[in-house]
């Protein structure tokens, strides 16, 4: 018999609960469900215990050493903290190799892709031909990742985004909901894009670009 294995989401936010229901789809179509969630483990010592969605929070996010025969998925990063994810996944001191990728059925992945550890896709995201997913990275629900692109680990995509052909993203980027990026440019390490930003040009690092075209704001103070 096939052993499930056994999941524990970071984070109790939005994105984690749609973690959850990723799951929860991915089992129900499968014949034989792969996975088991046994539990949320979140740094907010007041959640522990809590109920969500019949799971419990089990701990804080250096508990997840406690836990030897499961895996792990990340769900917190928002415009607030992304530049800080690499930090916060690393409070677990898990290996990379006990990060799962959680895809969503709906979800249209090319096979000549490439995705690292502890990526998630969401519904009715597109990535394509020879587009590599760094590890850790989030593809949010309806955005499209074009063929060639290179995604940094840890950069959020949020929902609607659209990533043209042969772009470069550095790591630990945000991508606001909506924005375009044209193809063949560089957007440099810890960036972000606002919410229906259109980039035109390549991006320098730890950099904030708005607007339709995208211009300069202020620079990220980390």
């Amino acid at each position: 018999m096939l052993k499930l294995k056994k999941i524990i989401i970071l984070g109790i936010g939005g994105n984690s609960i749609d973690i959850f229901d990723a799951i929860n789809e991915i089992n129900k179509l499968a014949q034989i469900p792969p996975y088991e969630c046994i539990g949320f483990l979140d740094d907010d010592k007041a959640h522990r215990n809590k109920n969500i969605c019949g799971v419990k929070v089990l701990g804080i996010l250096e508990d997840a050493k406690n836990f030897t025969d499961a895996y792990f998925i990340n769900g917190i990063g928002n415009e607030k903290n992304y530049m800080h994810k690499e930090t916060i996944i690393g409070k677990t001191n898990i290996s990379l190799e006990r990060f799962i990728t959680i895809i969503h059925p709906t979800a249209s992945v090319s096979r000549l892709s490439m995705l690292g550890l502890g990526v998630v896709v969401f519904q009715n995201a597109t990535i394509a031909s020879n587009a590599k997913i760094g590890n850790h990275a989030i593809i949010l629900p309806n955005s499209i990742v074009s063929h060639d692109v290179i995604i940094g680990d840890y950069t959020i995509v949020t929902g609607g985004v659209c990533i043209s052909g042969g772009a470069i993203i550095g790591k630990s980027c945000y991508f606001g909901t909506n924005s375009s990026i044209i193809g063949n440019i560089s957007i440099g390490e810890h960036s972000l894009i606002g919410m229906g930003s259109v980039v035109l040009k390549d991006v320098p690092s730890s950099s904030v670009f708005v607007g339709n075209p995208a211009k300069f704001l202020r620079r990220i103070n980390e």
